[in-house]
């Protein structure tokens, strides 16, 4: 409105008698008229900075001498208000008359404001009735899909503390879902830890009862003794049943410590070679059976596997003592891949157990048909817990020149320095 007004008074100029001369088109009010509630202000100048036609005001007449970009708008104060400028520069170049006519058009801001307060205001009223009925909408949708929780703390409430069974994830939100196999998940690994609590003490309670009766029968015995060489052979019983009992602890103690780590220990790289020759190096074997032959056989590539230190390096130990124990010298152990499987094996030269003891190895309370001080079971338990803890599995097979366990493992690519 204000260029236009401006263009409209710029346009009106004419040169009489080498002066310029105004002729205030209507049209340019008509156009500054569409506000009525604001003050309008409009000037002429010639190229002298003198007033030819309009009003006076210093502060717009300084800005219109040091500005002649055309146009240029520009704020200013109008009768102590607010107001907006335009400038307009017509240029002359006549025979009688050259140079520039300033023309300055201004208008307060009451109108502007509000047009600018009514878009204000037709914008808001949609967008917060909008913003009102996407939160009633929104408070109902989510009530709706926590609902569910509620049931679920109810379960959960009711539930015995011994009740880790998964809880129901159908017809729940994805988002929900989500937390609920996560729960699920650390339940099973709280079961797993229970369980593994539960068959310690059953263990215990089973491995345990007939060998300390027995020790406190022997030493009964001792007590009542009076013939030195009875109580020399009933001292040496008794020796062997505390050794034995001493062994039992050990796999005991060694396989809650096994279970308790498929869960808690985190898994690395390994090169199954290392932990065959660390087993040779301990030179544990020369207490165990100090006569028997030992051979390591591994081969110049890694054979690496995703398990945990320990729990591995247990599990190849209960197969070599166990080899020692009840196979036939000489006893060797070693790595290999077979099948893309990385295999850790222990072989002696014997036949192996009978068909139908073999089939029950591992099971926790699996005795040896040699010795009913030696149990093998709990051994051989371990490393059936580390193998399925690691995704793999214990082979036994019968070959021409003895009886050979292997424990497979999923292999993986070479992620370190192998010793050689």
């Amino acid at each position: 409105m204000l260029l236009g007004a401006a263009s409209d008074i710029a346009e009106s100029i004419r040169i009489l008698d080498g002066r310029p001369f105004v002729d205030l088109p209507v049209s340019a009010f008509e156009l500054l008229a569409q506000a009525p509630d604001d003050r309008i202000y409009y000037s002429v100048r010639d190229p002298n900075g003198e007033l030819i036609t309009g009003l006076e005001n210093t502060t717009v007449a300084a800005f219109e001498a040091s500005h002649r970009i055309d146009p240029v708008f520009h704020d200013a104060q109008l009768q102590e208000e607010a107001a907006r400028f335009v400038q307009v520069t017509r240029r002359f170049a006549e025979r009688d008359f050259s140079g520039e006519v300033i023309v300055t058009v201004g208008q307060t801001l009451r109108a502007r404001k509000s047009m600018a307060l009514n878009l204000m205001i037709d914008a808001l009223v949609p967008v917060a009735l909008a913003g009102i009925a996407l939160l009633v909408i929104a408070y109902f949708v989510i009530r709706s899909a926590v609902r569910p929780l509620e049931a679920l703390s109810a379960d959960l409430l009711k539930r015995d503390p011994y009740d880790l069974t998964p809880m129901p994830t159908d017809g729940l939100p994805r988002e929900l879902q989500v937390m609920l196999d996560a729960m699920n998940r650390f339940m099973q690994r709280l079961e797993r830890q229970l369980d593994a609590m539960r068959n310690l003490i059953s263990d215990t309670a089973h491995q345990l009862r007939t060998p300390v009766a027995a020790i406190r029968v022997q030493a009964e015995t001792i007590v009542e003794q009076e013939d030195e060489v009875a109580r020399e052979r009933t001292l040496a019983r008794l020796l062997t049943r505390t050794r034995s009992l001493g062994g039992l602890l050990d796999q005991l103690l060694s396989r809650a410590l096994v279970i308790h780590r498929t869960d808690s220990a985190p898994r690395r790289p390994l090169d199954l070679r290392e932990v065959a020759l660390d087993i040779v190096e301990n030179r544990d074997h020369e207490l165990l059976a100090p006569e028997a032959e030992v051979r390591l056989i591994i081969g110049e590539e890694p054979v690496m596997v995703m398990a945990d230190e320990f729990s591995l390096g247990q599990a190849a130990k209960n197969l070599f003592v166990n080899a020692l124990k009840h196979g036939v010298p000489p006893v060797a152990i070693g790595t290999e891949m077979s099948n893309g499987e990385a295999a850790l094996w222990v072989q002696d030269a014997g036949p192996g157990p009978k068909p139908e003891v073999s089939s029950r190895l591992g099971q926790r309370f699996e005795r040896s048909d040699k010795s009913r001080e030696d149990s093998t079971g709990l051994g051989l338990s371990i490393v059936d817990a580390v193998a399925s803890a690691c995704g793999g599995r214990v082979e036994m097979e019968t070959k021409q020149d003895g009886f050979r366990v292997s424990l497979l493992l999923p292999s993986v690519s070479d992620r370190g320095e192998g010793r050689k």
